[in-house]
This record gives C-alpha cells, structure tokens and sequence, in this order.
C-alpha cells in the first residue's frame, strides 16, 4: 500500500485559518475527503494520514469522524493539550480511539523557540509511549538544536520529523541544516517525512535540482526505512500539484530498489503509525 503520510482537511473561514494570508489564495476554500480521494485515485496512492491543522480538541475529533466515515483514511494525528495538569485522563480517552495514531503541537509558531524543553509539555510527551502514539515534531530549521535536547529526553518515545525542518531551499542554504539534521537522525527513534518540501523552494520557479541535496541529505541521514512520504496538501497546491509532487518523489527514489522505495512510499509509514 502506497500511503500519504501528510496531508490536512478544512471547512474554511477565515477566523479558523488565520495563516492562510492573501499570497495564499488557492487555499481559500474547502479541502475534505473527497477532493484528497480523488487526487490520490490519480496518483496511484492508496492510505492516507490525515494531520491537524488546528490547535483545539475539536479538530481531533473532527479528523476521526472524517477517517470512521473514510476507509482510506488510516489514521489520525491529532492535537490534545500535552502541557494541562489533566492530560492523562485526555490521553487515556482519547487514544481509545483506533486512528488516533500520533498527535503534534504547532512548535514552529510559539514564540519561545524553546517552548519544547518546557517542564510541562515534557511530562506530557512522557505519557505518550504509555498509550501508544507517537509524536510528530513541526518545527522549523532554527529549532533543530534544542529539538536534538528535546529528543534526548524522552528515548525509547517514537517522533516523526514533518517536512525535514523546513530547510531554507528558497535561499539555497544548507548549512548548518545539513549538519544538524544528521546529528538528529542519529537517534533511531526517529522518523523523517519527505513532505513539505517543496513550499520551502520558490513557488513559482523551483525545479527538481533545487531540492534534490536536501532529499539526498535526508535520505543519506535517516536511509530508506526511516523516512516516508507525504504531499502536505492541500498547502502543497501553492507550488506545485499533488499528481507532480508524487513524480517528484518517484523521480527521487527511482534509484533505489524496490524494497528501498516500497519503505519510503508507504512501509516505513505503516509501521510506525500502525496504519
């Protein structure tokens, strides 16, 4: 089974998704299931993991009535408070919940950029592994060495590293990116998605050689069976589309064997979110 292992669903207003600004209109408008199905049907694509894209438990529930209503959705990452004093009980009901895989907080937007080393979001992380989900890390490329200390905390804890820390392709800087995303890939409980990628390029005039040293770094650091793709769509839509995005990532792992290339398209994803 080939799986998406990223992409988000949303009614949209502009109150909700306050971040969507005026350069982004082609995100204007609703994306759920139906358009997501429709683009993977085209692309030879068939699981999906459906990410939040709010802060609120009513996000979490809603992504689990879409995947209960969905078949191809096969899991769920959601949000729940991991910094309250009554997180335990939140966690206990909440992963009841069979596609409740993993959940993440939005550690790229808070303005302290060492929110993640705070003593209660780490007793929260600590009680992830107890109820069996794993954490997805949203952060960006500056976050990277306090994210080598937050990941030190908490060892034997799955993480999943989304879009490879939001590198600065636009800019065509790799360093020190390259140097401290291997330094985090030595800790094998760690994953690594190839996804979100293409929206840190220039929009309009990226080509597959801007972005091919930062999936080969990423690829060299984490290797085949840690790494899993995923479109980001519908944000993906501001550079490029779901069907290129998915030759891109064929194109890229062409070289590979067949095994090799089944872990990055959709086996490393299986087996870490359980899907």
């Amino acid at each position: 089974m080939k799986v998406d292992a990223h992409h988000h669903f949303w009614r949209y207003s502009p109150d909700q998704y306050a971040w969507i600004n005026a350069d982004m209109a082609v995100l204007r408008r609703d994306f759920l299931p139906e358009d997501l199905q429709q683009e993977m049907r085209g692309a030879g694509i068939q699981g999906a993991l459906a990410v939040q894209a709010r802060q609120t438990v009513e996000e979490t529930r809603w992504l689990l009535e879409l995947a209960n209503q969905h078949e191809f959705i096969k899991g769920v990452v959601g949000w729940l408070p991991l910094s309250a004093n009554n997180i335990q009980p939140e966690l206990e009901r909440w992963s009841a919940q069979p596609k409740l895989k993993a959940v993440r907080h939005v550690l790229q937007d808070e303005p302290d950029d060492a929110y993640m080393l705070g003593t209660e979001f780490n007793c929260g992380i600590q009680l992830l592994q107890k109820f069996n989900l794993v954490y997805d890390i949203l952060i960006f490329e500056k976050h990277l060495p306090q994210t080598i200390r937050f990941v030190d905390q908490h060892p034997n804890q799955l993480f999943v590293l989304d879009h490879i820390a939001k590198p600065r392709i636009k800019d065509r800087v790799i360093e020190p990116w390259d140097r401290l995303i291997t330094e985090l890939a030595k800790r094998p409980n760690v994953f690594c998605k190839l996804s979100g990628v293409i929206t840190e390029a220039d929009h309009r005039r990226w080509t597959p050689a801007d972005i091919q040293p930062y999936l080969e770094t990423v690829l060299n650091a984490f290797s085949p069976a840690r790494l899993m793709f995923g479109s980001d769509w519908p944000v993906c839509l501001l550079a490029v589309s779901y069907a290129q995005w998915v030759r891109t990532i064929h194109d890229f792992v062409a070289p590979l064997s067949v095994a090799e290339q089944d872990q990055i398209l959709g086996n490393t994803a299986a087996k870490v979110y359980q899907l």
